[in-house]
């Protein structure tokens, strides 16, 4: 179907055909026509943020917590270059998101206009594709691709710049139709490959299951096929920080987190494995660890939609492209229909050993005095929330590993972080995402002091629409991570990580009209954080902690696996001069 209308009411029209409700942005000059058409229906929500980087993190935020893809619309110039950071952390971790950049008319291209940039070659390198649309004509064909080049294969961050005089001009729209797009990754695996992956697990006999935010991406499907198939197969599983809820926590095979802030269990089994099957994550730095020596003696099979991440850190012994869901769907009638074999006494013996790494305890901790520890602090908000309908976000730091450490995920698209990028104010916007897709829901950003004030402005767009996002900030007044590095690797000279002048959170909450509460004492932690959770509103939640509790179990940077540090360990000349420069 054709109609005829201003490239303005184009850009609505596509986003109500495909399917979206809300858009987060900021108006300027160069999208006032845009913003006009919004006006003029009642199909889909604006929400006005206060910073165009928390409108991309917002769409993030409600991408990975719905499953749909995040929309945000921003003016040109600033507007665009702003959301740069939000377009690198959506392509890092693999987010869904369309961003819309108004851009001067095309005849005021290039003639450094007011608010000009070029917007498509700043944000070549940090999306999935981008498009400049001289022509309304070709407006609608350009939406739609956009929605599916973002959401088909490894889904990422796709940008549209809209030039002005292309907005007011009237052409032809024309609506969804299947896609012809040359675009068209491979979603089956080769049937060889997945009876090699068979035939390897039938024989291991210190399986491994690896899994990352390529499960969550597949879709619920795949995250259900992985439970099954690890129910049947009895292989331990452990996931990357992307990857938490694939697979529950509470799950039997559960290893937990692996990774320079996993748990003992998970990285020594990763070590010591001797099949590795690695499910949708990309063998990233924090993952690894010293390239040369992870996981030495294991065959490695390595299952991804997206062909350039295979053999592109690691190379691997049986690569398989294709989406997670699909494959994992012909794994399993493969083994299946080879009779379910494994090597079940040798298994068992496998499962011995990770009992004994178990036993360590490496996330034990004693609460004792009148500071909080960090640890206690989540320990409690996990024991007073996990049976709510919970969504958590999270800032970039040493709050960030510990809530992945002491925090459980029963489902995908529970946990929203800041993984590839780390990027320092992501949690308070994509937590208003998150809310505004699950408006029902307990939404909770666990931040640090430092990370949450980098785009604390948002309480703003909190409070205007009634969004009762909770933020649990975790106040060292320090920035955590940066601290404990300097201990690790500077001599304990600590230069510009800590906070001198840290505002009053409980009357900067009273300031923009939400709830502020603060809890110094452990004794008042479980009170305080119902009532934290019995507002209903935005809550900015000041847990003072203990200042300099390091993140631990920590596997040094330049070291393998098999060499972590522990909470009580001696940290002193624990990362050498190679490791350093891998921090």
């Amino acid at each position: 179907m054709t109609r005829q209308m201003t490239g303005a009411e184009m850009v609505v029209q596509a986003l109500i055909d495909q399917g979206v409700d809300t858009v987060f942005g900021y108006p300027g000059g160069a999208v006032l026509p845009i913003y006009d058409a919004i006006f003029q229906q009642n199909h889909i929500k604006h929400v006005l943020v206060r910073h165009e980087q928390g409108a991309v993190h917002a769409a993030e935020g409600y991408a990975r917590s719905t499953g749909k893809p995040g929309v945000c619309l921003v003016t040109s110039g600033p507007g665009a270059t702003n959301a740069v950071t939000g377009l690198t952390d959506a392509l890092l971790d693999s987010i869904p998101i369309i961003v819309l950049t108004g851009q001067v008319p095309t005849f005021m291209i290039g003639s450094d206009a007011f608010q000009e940039a070029d917007t498509v070659g700043i944000t070549r390198p940090c999306t999935k594709h981008n498009w400049l649309v001289k022509e309304t004509d070709a407006l609608s064909s350009v939406l739609h691709e956009a929605f599916h080049v973002a959401t088909s294969g490894r889904p990422g961050p796709v940008l549209i710049d809209i030039p002005k005089d292309v907005q007011f001009a009237s052409g032809t729209y024309n609506a969804p139709q299947p896609s012809t797009s040359h675009y068209q990754p491979t979603v089956k695996g080769d049937i060889t490959s997945i009876t090699e992956l068979v035939e390897a697990m039938e024989k291991a006999e210190r399986p491994l299951f690896y899994t990352g935010g390529g499960v969550i991406n597949s879709g619920p499907a795949a995250s259900q096929l992985l439970r099954e198939l690890v129910a049947a197969t009895n292989f331990p599983i452990t996931s990357t920080l992307m990857g938490l809820g694939a697979y529950p926590a509470s799950g039997d095979n559960w290893l937990g987190m692996l990774g320079m802030h996993g748990l003992y269990e998970a990285n020594m089994a990763m070590h010591g494995c001797d099949l590795m099957i690695n499910i949708g994550a990309r063998f990233d730095d924090r993952i690894t660890g010293v390239i040369s020596e992870f996981s030495p003696n294991s065959t490695k099979a390595h299952i991804d939609i997206d062909p350039s991440s295979i053999n592109k850190v690691i190379r691997v012994d049986i690569p398989i492209v294709g989406d997670v869901g699909h494959v994992l769907e012909d794994l399993m009638k493969v083994w299946k229909s080879r009779g379910r074999k494994t090597n079940s006494a040798a298994v068992g013996n496998w499962w011995s050993q990770i009992k004994e790494w178990q036993a360590i305890e490496c996330l034990k901790f004693t609460q004792q005095g009148k500071v909080i520890k960090p640890q206690y602090a989540l320990s409690r908000l996990e024991a007073l929330t996990k049976n709510h309908d919970r969504y958590i976000t999270t800032e970039v730091g040493q709050h960030q590993m510990w809530a992945a450490q002491y925090l459980g995920f029963e489902d995908p698209n529970r946990w929203m972080t800041s993984g590839g990028l780390g990027t320092m104010g992501y949690g308070f916007p994509a937590s208003i995402g998150v809310q505004m897709g699950h408006p029902e829901s307990l939404v909770i950003n666990v931040a640090g002091e430092a990370s949450w004030l980098m785009n604390m402005q948002e309480l703003g767009t909190a409070m205007q629409y009634n969004l009762p996002v909770k933020q649990f900030i975790l106040n060292n007044e320090r920035l955590g991570m940066v601290r404990q590095w300097q201990e690790l690797l500077h001599g304990e000279r600590y230069s510009s990580s800590w906070s001198e002048s840290l505002p009053d959170f409980v009357k900067l909450a009273e300031a923009f009209g939400a709830k502020g509460i603060l809890c110094s004492d452990p004794d008042d932690l479980d009170e305080a954080i119902m009532e934290m959770l019995n507002h209903d509103g935005p809550v900015l939640f000041d847990c003072l902690v203990e200042k300099h509790e390091n993140c631990f179990p920590m596997i040094p940077s330049g070291k393998a696996h098999n060499e972590m540090l522990l909470g009580d360990a001696d940290t002193q000349g624990a990362i050498d001069a190679k490791g350093s420069v891998l921090v």
